[in-house]
This record gives structure tokens, C-alpha cells and sequence, in this order.
């Protein structure tokens, strides 16, 4: 590989203009989102372009209420998740990145970050919206912690089989915001190093594992109870680590908005550097870019520059 390492470009489409501006940025990996029904298209069509698909995501199985909630359809839910699984590993791919959340990612009004490009942000008690969600953000009852540690057992356990069958792994990502009681759900299993331990301890399965988002665990801050070098360490070490979404944000909670990859309070490259030391092999991301004037996919283009340069150094670091 190019890059050492599956360096893969978030498309929105496959037009001709997408798969050109992929490799014209250097990209050998795109990833997308779609239904089990287009999979193998989708990789003829980017193949056929010179290129390869790490993964595709599936809407409908992801951040699933009736999953994570035991709400009535679960069984059915679990069902399509299987069947979407089988799909990947027939269209011959191997990476699943899922979420479990019962409310989707939670943000409050967009703020700007430096030269006033637009970025999400998050304040702990301010007016808050959700997306990527299957159900309403709020329920009538409060859930309590046992309640999402049982159905997380019940669904893993009727998985795992199905991700050893077809070689897929499953990355599973943080909570977004992590560690909060939103809309009567608290998040205390993928929310912290100790949460994720257990729950992959639960899975017991080399095809389930973590899809950090630096992001999400840099929002967490010490509530995670290891930072994110030591997590990518811990996690890295057990080849547990399936995809990485690289982005940075400005402070921890209890507020705080993304920022661009230089302009955070971390050091992007000591989480590159790690990733390499580790000797990473799974799918690599840059995600939630800020919105800068030129167009959609200008924040997407600096990301992705200064993400490369950060793996030709620690390329050089890491092999010398």
C-alpha cells in the first residue's frame, strides 16, 4: 500500500468528479455509505476506476433504538443486521463500522473555529439535536445501565457467529457525545476504556473490536479513563482496533466544538505516531471536517492533506 496503511476517502456519491478528486488526492481506499442491495456495484464501479472500497455503512443498522433499547422489532433488526454482514462479505468487504446508540450523535447549535468555518459543537445542558439516529431523541422512561448492558449481550452474542462465518469485522465507534444521560439513555458502555474492555470481553470474538473515533474519545477527555495514545496502545496491541476516524476537538467536556486537525488540544501526530507503532492495519479516516468557504469538499481536502503528511512522518519515525 502506498501509505502503509488503508487510508481511506469518505465519498457522498460515485461520480465520475468523486472517484477523480479520490485519486487525485493520492487515495487508494474510499468508503461510502449505501444498502446490502448496491454493494457489489459500488465496487465494480470503484474498482473499475482504479480504486478499492474499505467499507460501506448501512443506515438501517446502525444506531439502532430497537437494538440497543430492546424496543419491538428487535429480533428482525438483528435478522437484517446478519443478513447486511453476509452482504458485505459477498461484495468482498471486510470492515463494518457500527454504532450503539439509541439516539444518534447529540450536537447544539453550530459554532465557527478559526477563520470562521462552520463546526459542531456541544454544550452539556444547552438546546441539542440528534442525527444519524433510527428513533426520537428522547423516550418516555429513563433506561438504567443494566438494562443497556443486557441488550448489548443479547445482540452480540447472536452476531458474532454470523462476523466469524463471513470474516467481517466489526468496529464498534464511541458514544458521540460519550459518558451523558441523553433523552432518558445513559451511554456507559462505549464511552470509556473500561466499557469497551468489558464489552469486547463479552463479545470474546477476534471479529469484534474497537472503530475509535479520536474525536469522541479527545470529547471524553480523563472521563474516558485512558487517554487516547494509551488506548490505541492497549487496544492496538490486541489487534482489536478496526477503523479509526481521525478528527480533533478544541477542550473536553462538558463543551466543546471540532476544530481542524491542527487546532485542537491534541497533538494529532503523537495519535498517528501510535497508530504506527502499533502497527495498525485496519481502515483509516479522516472525519467531521470544518466547513470552509470553496465548497463541501475543501474542509474534506485539507483534512486529508494534513492527515497525509502526519503518516509519511511517522512513516519515517516509526521505520527509522
Amino acid at each position: 500500500m502506498k501509505w502503509g496503511i488503508k487510508h481511506s476517502m469518505q465519498l457522498s456519491s460515485l461520480q465520475d468528479e468523486d472517484l477523480q478528486l479520490a485519486k487525485q488526492l493520492g487515495m487508494e481506499w474510499v468508503n461510502l455509505w449505501s444498502s446490502p442491495d448496491k454493494y457489489k456495484e459500488i465496487v465494480a464501479r470503484v474498482e473499475a476506476a482504479g480504486l478499492k472500497v474499505a467499507k460501506i455503512g448501512n443506515g438501517s443498522v446502525h444506531n439502532q433504538a430497537a437494538i440497543t433499547l430492546n424496543l419491538p422489532g428487535r429480533d428482525a433488526k438483528i435478522e437484517e443486521f446478519k443478513q447486511n454482514l453476509r452482504s458485505l462479505a459477498a461484495a468482498g468487504i471486510k470492515y463494518q463500522l457500527y454504532a450503539h446508540m439509541a439516539n444518534g450523535v447529540w450536537s447544539s447549535a453550530s459554532e465557527t473555529t478559526r477563520g470562521g468555518a462552520g463546526t459542531r459543537a456541544f454544550r452539556v445542558g444547552a438546546p441539542s439535536t440528534s442525527g444519524g439516529s433510527s428513533h426520537n431523541m428522547s423516550f418516555e422512561r429513563r433506561y438504567s445501565e443494566e438494562e443497556l448492558w443486557e441488550n448489548y449481550t443479547y445482540f452480540i452474542k447472536r452476531i458474532v457467529p454470523v462476523a466469524e462465518e463471513t470474516g467481517v469485522k466489526i468496529g464498534v465507534h464511541p458514544d458521540d457525545p460519550p459518558g451523558l444521560t441523553l433523552g432518558n439513555v445513559p451511554r456507559p458502555i462505549f464511552s470509556s476504556f473500561e466499557g469497551y474492555r468489558r464489552a469486547l470481553e463479552i463479545a470474546d470474538s477476534p471479529n469484534v473490536g474497537m472503530g475509535l473515533c479520536t474525536g469522541c474519545w479527545l470529547e471524553g477527555g480523563p472521563a474516558m479513563g485512558r487517554n487516547v495514545l494509551e488506548t490505541i496502545e492497549y487496544f492496538g496491541g490486541l489487534k482489536k482496533l478496526f477503523v479509526v476516524h481521525f478528527r480533533n476537538v478544541h477542550q473536553p467536556l462538558p463543551y466543546f466544538h471540532e476544530t481542524f486537525l491542527n487546532e485542537g488540544y491534541m497533538d494529532m501526530y503523537k495519535i498517528m505516531r501510535q497508530l504506527r507503532q502499533v502497527n495498525f492495519d485496519g481502515v483509516l479516516i479522516a472525519d467531521h471536517w470544518p466547513r470552509m468557504l470553496g465548497g463541501p469538499r475543501a474542509g474534506q481536502i485539507y483534512s486529508i492533506a494534513y492527515l497525509q503528511a502526519l503518516i509519511e512522518r511517522a512513516n519515517e519515525e516509526v521505520s527509522a
